[in-house]
């Protein structure tokens, strides 16, 4: 069994405590590797070394150009392990090896690629107005890495999150120290090793395992710390903004979700069905956007519903590395007891079991449970208002659109939506009155790296992707050069002399 290393300084270490823990297949319960625990030195060695390397000027003095051909041979090297890398994902997290090797590793790789390419194009220099009152100065704002960031990220999407953390980092000039989720860290080690193998100068990357109460809390309070990057739920985001406050670290927050989908009287119901499960079920419900709140128009409702529960058993729940598989499981012990738990919180506050809603019998050494939908739901219950992270879907009907947008509203969160109609004018104009982040029409979970993904309310603060992503990771400087050296001229300087 592989004891995997941490990455501090540029080199591979263990612990100083020389401890390790199990990350565990949610498949079969087996041990898939052993990987450090860190302690509160390691922590402290890993940003020491972010500093050391951002202050140096060794990466934020590097012209962007050089600095994006070191992170193309990270790309390239990604990509010759992509098979790999896809496998070692599905037995670490519990995603399906369909999902795995065909959008989480490549799509992954090709989010990397294209902000580094975003990156290069990223002007330093930005022009303001000429200002010749009370004479001629010249104003600019210079674009200047924030500095040393620490990126906090979760167990759903391990690579994919890993790589939305480092490469705007790393493109725009910044170091960075990286912290995995527990349950899920081995893809992102694997990063860390080829960082290594490509060339990246010592302590630009910085990857270490280890608890949120040790690790996570240290990233957020250390006064080297400039940017905290959490993706995770708004719980945590609550509690890391409280402890980057110590500080006044900027924070980027992409949280929790409990996104709606509308589908509207003329939707095309083969579309908006599969569209709706897909919203929902895919990786068993573990997406911060997923769309577990269905609003189904009550005229079409009836024939939603009977189309939904045919289609959901064409959901093949099995061992994700079975390539025919199109759901797995939780990704642990205690997320699966969690989703349990609102299941039955479903039953008790009377809403109906349309199919699910148990745990298959046949995979039982596993954390599986079966896609489940409630029908005849109401806003107003607990399945319908907190974030479940599983694969629960909830159906609540409709008679008027207003009402549907008020009640897709009625939420603390706003990260996604969706809308299914023929309409598309219509859908548009649905979709800019929802309060979220992102609204996909007649379609769900696409995100295009050029475009910035973020939440609304309590699902988050700031953006990633993007040229909006990209500007999170960079300070404004406002340069102001008066191109008088005549002192007679700066009548301004005796407002404070009396001669």
């Amino acid at each position: 069994m592989e004891k995997y290393k941490m990455l501090i300084n540029g080199e591979l270490v263990d612990s100083e405590s020389g401890e390790f823990r199990p990350t565990i297949n949610p498949a079969n319960r087996e041990t898939v590797a052993m990987v450090p625990v860190a302690t509160l030195n390691d922590t402290r060695r890993a940003i020491e070394s972010a500093r050391k390397a951002f202050d140096s000027g060794i990466w934020s003095g590097m012209n962007v150009k050089e600095r994006a051909k070191i992170l193309y041979r990270i790309v390239e090297k990604m990509q010759e392990r992509q098979d790999e890398l896809a496998r070692i994902e599905s037995m670490d997290s519990g995603a399906t090896i369909r999902k795995t090797s065909m959008m989480d590793i490549p799509v992954g790789i090709e989010h990397f690629r294209a902000l580094v390419e975003l990156g290069e194009k990223i002007p330093t220099y930005e022009p303001l107005p000429w200002i010749d009152f009370p004479y001629i100065s010249w104003n600019f704002v210079n674009r200047e890495p924030i500095g040393v960031c620490a990126g906090i990220i979760p167990w759903n999407f391990p690579f994919m999150m890993a790589v939305w953390k480092i490469a705007p980092a790393l493109i725009m000039g910044n170091t960075i120290v990286l912290k995995p989720a527990s349950d899920t860290p081995l893809t992102a080690l694997e990063i860390g090793r080829i960082a290594v193998e490509s060339g990246l100068p010592e302590g630009v990357l910085n990857i270490i395992t280890g608890s949120g109460s040790v690790v996570g809390e240290e990233l957020c309070k250390n006064p080297m710390i400039d940017k905290v990057a959490l993706t995770g739920s708004t719980e945590t985001g609550r509690h890391v903004m409280k402890l980057a406050s110590e500080t006044i670290k900027k924070v980027t927050l992409e949280l929790g979700g409990k996104s709606p989908t509308i589908v509207c009287p003329d939707a095309d119901l083969k579309v908006a069905v599969d569209g709706s499960l897909f919203g929902t079920f895919f990786h068993a419900g573990q997406v911060c956007e997923s769309g577990t709140r269905c609003f189904v128009h009550s005229s079409i409702y009836d024939e939603f519903m009977e189309m939904m529960k045919e289609r959901i058993t064409h959901i093949k729940v099995g061992d994700p590395l079975d390539f025919e598989s199109t759901m797995g499981p939780v990704v642990s012990e205690a997320q699966h007891k969690r989703v349990l738990g609102y299941i039955e919180k479903g039953k008790a506050e009377g809403a109906k079991l349309a199919c699910g809603g148990k745990v298959p019998d046949e995979l039982r050494n596993g954390f599986f449970i079966l896609p489940t939908v409630f029908e005849n739901v109401r806003n107003d219950m607990t399945i319908a208002r907190e974030e479940i992270f599983g694969p629960v879907l909830s159906v609540i009907k409709y008679d008027e659109l207003d009402d549907a947008i008020n009640m897709a509203n009625d939420s603390i969160y706003g990260l996604g939506g969706a809308v299914f109609s023929r309409d598309i004018p219509m859908a548009i104009q649905i979709a800019k009155r929802i309060r979220t982040g992102t609204v996909w029409i007649n379609d769900y979970h696409l995100l295009n790296p050029l475009a910035p993904f973020g939440g609304y309310k309590q699902s988050g603060v700031g953006r990633e992707l993007g040229p909006h992503g990209l500007l999170e990771f960079t300070q404004v400087k406002h340069i102001h050069v008066d191109l008088s050296i005549d002192r007679s001229k700066k009548f301004w300087f005796d407002y404070i002399f009396n001669d």
